[in-house]
């Protein structure tokens, strides 16, 4: 399959082609009901309810309309509209078709969406029920898994699986066997039986195995499902009454070699292989009040922009392969950052402020978990304070200029409460903790210089950057930095950069990203998975894989 053209994450449902959502007062429900004609790239039906990267691209944008435009909403019930089917999974001849980055791309994408689910539940108090109405394999029921709770329709046939080992010759690749143990305490040997048999588990047995939530007869489904999401509501704190935000298309130009958003240009440089990302800060007086910041709509500047740099950052890693580093820039006044960030602190426990805090704080993750080497680079003109300080605390390294003979003008940071937990990693830590392993006396010194302007020599004592060179070296320093990067494999600094970005402790997020992913990964790319003989390559063609039997 060839990949060449390009991926456009920006949809709304007046062009959903595989999901139905409607609403009923407190509950949402998002029904699959998947066009077999309508898959993303051609070569393959997405048969049985089996999805696709643009599946999963309306899946993502249906639960961020119901997160903004709805907060009367406090509960959404994924199920399905076909008979006697919820999901397949990923359908597997578009895998068998995929480039290997294809499939990482699409797997990392999925990952993200599920992972969100839970981060609303956690952050925002949108839960999230799982009907599941017929047989639900792989990455299905890895969706169902994502959800706050599964009712499972206990009538003799429909059964949850996870096939893929036996099937594929691959892993439940978007947080299933993670979940399994880590979330639902499935013991190791129940989830070994799981994983290794193709027919599923159905009825009490899953209810016994902590593989479901409960059971409901076909005749009582539809009432069970609707009693548990109202009971999943009433401890919800979302507000009733409140009046949503339309999220409307974006506006984005493309060229050759730029994207252009209001907020944010992203300049590519194909033959140094870079891209340059500029955030542009806020510009004349910020709300300061719930009234005002409503009346912004998706228009207040930190939702607006969190959704251009989410859209930046999803078209590049999709579209943009060869391009293995992206240099991240600001311009503007601290001064309104700084105003900006009082506003989200003050009114923080305010349900649309709330969201787009966790639109930042999912944005802030794509950026983390993207495969590309990323150095903020700090210049006259920058605005790299608080929440957009993020941005560069979120970087491989970060190089702040020095001017001695104009100190007026040398580049400053500067830092808010918002940069010690707003924005929290997957491991739960912020950045700052992440940055000095949760040390008392650096992040008690940091925390000290909150509110004032740092320039490259303070940074540098504080630990904030990796280098602050002065005017004459800056050009060549930068310069050398980003070749010698770019000429590396790209294959290592991969590697190099997940194990650096996620040090400490280990939890569900970081394994599913982590070991889960990286074993993926591997398996993705042997023989036994996409040789010619490989389980992906011959399913659905009446063939027997031939294994490789070396264990490696």
């Amino acid at each position: 399959m060839t990949q060449s053209s390009h991926v456009d994450y920006q949809t709304d449902p007046s062009q959903y082609k595989h999901w139905k959502l409607e609403f009923d007062g407190p509950v949402a429900t998002l029904r699959a009901d998947f066009d077999e004609d309508a898959g993303l790239r051609p070569g393959y039906k997405l048969k049985l309810n089996s999805y696709d990267l643009g599946v999963d691209i309306e899946l993502n944008d249906a639960i961020g309309r119901v997160r903004f435009e709805h907060p009367e909403v406090r509960t959404v019930v994924l199920t399905s509209a076909k008979d006697k089917v919820f999901c397949s999974g990923a359908n597997i001849f578009m895998l068998g078709l995929s480039s290997h980055s294809w499939k990482v791309n699409f797997c990392k994408f999925t990952n993200e969406t599920r992972n969100g689910l839970e981060d609303s539940s956690t952050y925002s108090g949108l839960k999230f029920l799982a009907a599941i109405n017929g047989a639900c394999a792989g990455g299905g029921y890895e969706l169902a898994l994502a959800c706050d709770e599964i009712i499972l329709v206990d009538d003799r046939s429909s059964a949850v699986s996870l096939p893929e080992v036996p099937l594929l010759g691959v892993l439940p690749g978007t947080g299933g066997l993670t979940r399994l143990t880590d979330k639902r305490h499935v013991r190791h040997d129940l989830a070994d039986m799981l994983c290794t048999s193709a027919e599923g588990v159905r009825g009490e047995k899953a209810l016994n195995w902590r593989l479901v939530d409960g059971l409901a007869k076909p005749a009582v489904f539809a009432q069970k499902v609707r009693e548990r999401a109202l009971e999943l509501a009433a401890g919800s704190d979302r507000p009733s009454g409140a009046t949503g935000v339309i999220l409307r298309p974006l506006q984005r130009s493309t060229e050759p070699d730029a994207m252009r958003y209001p907020l944010l240009s992203v300049e590519l440089d194909r033959v140094k292989r870079s891209a340059t990302l500029t955030v542009k800060g806020p510009v004349g007086a910020q709300p300061t009040t719930i009234a005002a910041i409503e009346a912004c709509g998706d228009n207040w500047y930190p939702l607006a922009l969190a959704r251009q740099l989410e859209d930046a950052i999803l078209s590049l890693r999709t579209n943009e392969l060869e391009i293995g580093i992206w240099l991240l820039k600001t311009e503007g006044s601290s001064d309104e950052v700084l105003t900006l960030d009082a506003s989200l602190l003050e009114h923080r426990d305010h349900w649309l402020v709330r969201e787009t805090i966790g639109l930042w704080r999912r944005t802030l993750s794509r950026l983390d978990v993207s495969s590309r080497s990323l150095f903020a680079v700090i210049e006259p003109g920058s605005c790299f304070a608080g929440t957009l300080l993020e941005l560069a605390l979120a970087c491989d390294r970060i190089y702040q200029l020095i001017l001695p003979e104009d100190s007026t003008r040398s580049p400053c940071i500067a830092l808010t409460e918002a940069n010690f937990g707003l924005y929290p990693m997957v491991t739960g830590q912020s950045r700052l903790q992440r940055r000095f392993y949760d040390e008392v006396a650096a992040l008690q010194a940091v925390r000290a210089e909150i509110g004032k302007p740092l320039d490259g020599e303070a940074a540098s004592r504080l630990g904030l950057v990796t280098s602050s060179p002065d005017d004459i070296d800056w050009t060549d320093e930068l310069r050398m930095a980003v070749e010698e990067r770019v000429s590396m494999s790209p294959d290592a600094l991969s590697g190099l950069e997940a194990n650096l970005r996620f040090n400490g402790q280990e939890n569900m997020f970081t394994r599913i990203f982590g070991r889960l992913t990286a074993w993926q990964n591997w398996i993705f790319q042997r023989p036994n998975a996409v040789g010619e003989k490989g389980a992906l390559k011959v399913y659905g063609k009446g063939d027997k894989a031939a294994f490789d039997w070396n264990r490696v």
